[in-house]
Formats: C-alpha cells, structure tokens, sequence
C-alpha cells in the first residue's frame, strides 16, 4: 500500500516548546509616547540627590527673599548699643534676635542675614534674565544667519568680552551717587551676556543644520517661526545650564562690589555690606562675619550644585 503519512510542507512551522509558550503569551500594546529631552532630564533629576539637596535650599532661599517675616519679626535696621558684638551667640535661643549675636552697631545678625537674601538673590535672578535674554538674541541671531551678520555681531560679542568684568563693573558703578538695586544689576547684565552669546550662537549653528529645520523651511515655515519653533527650543539646553551656574556667581559678584564699598549700599540690606561691617571685628569676634559670608557661600553653592546636575541631565554624554 502507498504510504499516506503527511510529510511537512516547506510552509509549515514546527514551534519548540519555549516558542508555543512564548506564542501563548499576548503582546503588551505599548501605549508610552517617546520621552523628549526634557522628560529624560526630569526623570533623572529626580534620582540626583545633588539636584534634590540644591533645589530644596533653593526653594527655602526664595521663601526667606519673599516673606522674610516667616522667619524673624525683628527689624534688621533696629539697633540697641547695649547688645554688644563682642557677645557671643546664644545657641539655645533658636530663631531668636540673640541666636547669631549683634553686629557693631547692636542689630540682630540673624534678622539681617534673613532680610539679606532678598536684595542679593534679587540681584542674581535680574541679572541672569537681562544676561539670557539680550545674549541669548544676539548669539541666536549670529548663528542661525551667518555671514556678515555673524561677523558683526562676533566681533561685537568680543568687544565687550575684553572689558574686564569686575574692573568695567566698578568704573560704571563709580559714576552714580546712589546705587540701587536696579543700577547694581543693571551695570552687571551691561558686562555679563557674552558668554551667554556664545554658547547660544554654537548651539544655534548646531541646531539648524538637523533634519526638521530643514524640513520646516522647505514646507514654507517663515524665519520667526523656524526661530522660535524649531530651533530655540532644541538650542536653549546649554544656555539653561550656563545660566544657573552663572547666577551663584552673579549673587557673588553683587557681594563683592557691596564689600568694595561700589555695590549696593545702606540702607539696603546686603551680605556683602554685612561682611564688609564685620571686617573690623573680624579677630574678636569673627561670628559677626562668619554668618553672612557663611550664607552667601551656601546660597552660591546651592546654584553652581544645580547647575551641575542640570548639566548632567541634559547632556546624553554625561549619563
């Protein structure tokens, strides 16, 4: 008798045991869209206990700036020559006038380093928003037009990048009698947008040579729209990190020109006018000094501390 067994055809798949119970199994839809730079970045910042510690002392910072009453009811101004600056600082009395000691002039250290973040917080964040905004448009500019255009505002761009920024800073502050808080940060953003230009200017040249610029100029897109649409967007990564790293340096730089007797001056209060008070009384009583200069250095540390993380997530080469 011819033999019927069925032989496999070529078509026929024969599965393995692992493979029918992998066959078995559904596939799980994918419903997450594709994360953008962005959300990466957030999500690694979250885990970052440098970003977590930066932000947090960011956060109480910018609360004892806005509502320093929070923190003390004691007038920062008010001042008793009976509390003598040789005394020494009641540890026990927390948040108390006597916590930190009195200065020279017997007001409270502890309200004046509270009321003291505003006007040199205030000076940073100004600051980093004109030094943004002004560096940010020309180094955009320079880069996405090239030619002449780049040319001019380059060597523009290296003007002001050759005036010394402390010395340039000191001979525009010379020049007015009353130097407020407007006229510090003023005189500061007048000097400090160069390297904000040229940041912006590489990451604009980047930028506009990918893919979807091109195709947003071949469909018609107009050269505001390419700008703010398109390229800043996917450009402004490292002027953000630039940015938040300089503004511990600008709080700095206001600290050092209020010490130099050239920033902001009484009755405005400052941790740089407080450490220049203290100077005198440094070796009997370095408490007076140690408190202000002790804050500004947190507050500076905690920007440059997040600027570092920021920086670390957003650049892909650096995870």
């Amino acid at each position: 008798m011819p033999d019927v067994t069925k032989t496999p055809a070529a078509s026929d798949t024969v599965l393995t045991s692992d493979e029918t119970v992998a066959a078995n199994v559904p596939a799980v839809p994918s419903t997450g869209k594709p994360r953008s730079l962005w959300s990466d970045a957030w999500q690694q910042l979250r885990r970052n206990p440098f970003f977590v510690i930066s932000a947090l002392l960011i956060v109480l910072l910018l609360v004892m700036a806005i509502a320093p009453t929070l923190f003390t009811s004691v007038d920062p101004r008010s001042g008793d020559l009976t509390n003598h600056f040789l005394s020494k600082p009641e540890w026990g009395h927390v948040f108390s006038p006597e916590w930190f000691g009195y200065d020279k002039q017997g007001r409270s250290i502890y309200a004046r380093v509270i009321y003291g973040a505003r006007a040199s917080i205030s000076v940073g964040v100004l600051v980093t928003i004109a030094v943004t905004v002004l560096g940010g448009l020309i180094g955009m500019l320079a880069g996405y037009y090239g030619g002449w255009i780049d040319s001019v505002l380059s060597r523009f761009t290296d003007i002001f990048f050759g005036i010394p920024f402390f010395l340039g800073a000191m001979v525009i502050l010379t020049s007015f009698t009353d130097r407020e808080l407007w006229v510090v940060a003023g005189s500061m953003a007048f000097l400090g947008w160069t390297q904000i230009a040229r940041v912006m200017r590489g990451s604009v040249i980047t930028t506009k040579q990918s893919d979807y610029v091109t195709a947003a100029r071949a469909l018609g897109a107009g050269t505001g729209r390419i700008l703010f649409r398109h390229i800043l967007p996917n450009a402004i990564a490292p002027v953000i990190v630039v940015a938040t790293i300089a503004l511990g340096g600008y709080i700095a730089a206001e600290a050092t020109l209020s010490y130099l007797g050239l920033g902001l001056a009484d009755p405005t209060i400052s941790w740089g006018i407080d450490i220049s008070d203290a100077k005198d009384a440094l070796r009997d009583a370095p408490h007076v000094m140690f408190f202000p200069a002790g804050m500004l250095c947190l507050t500076v540390l905690a920007f440059i501390m997040l600027g570092d993380a920021v920086r670390d997530a957003l650049d892909p080469k650096l995870r």
